[in-house]
């Protein structure tokens, strides 16, 4: 995956959570921009738990944009 990709999509506004899929099946969830940080090769992700992971940008496979959670509501 290219350091150029994930950066597009952290910086994205109004900004969507995304999964990072790794090689070893791994699922990383970024629900927040302030949760991840990108410094050279690696990808530092906070958890909801406040434990956090150091990611090798060369073992994610794919970048999953998850929709929008929130549905708007209806008019009458």
């Amino acid at each position: 995956m290219t350091r150029e990709k994930l950066l597009e999509l952290h910086e994205v506004r109004p900004f969507q959570p995304f999964i990072m899929h790794l090689a070893d099946g791994r699922d990383i969830r970024v629900g927040h921009p302030e949760m991840m940080a990108v410094g050279g090769r690696t990808a530092h992700v906070v958890n909801r738990d406040e434990s956090f992971n150091i990611i090798d940008l060369l073992l994610v496979t794919d970048l999953e944009v998850q929709a929008n959670s929130k549905k708007k509501a209806r008019t009458a």
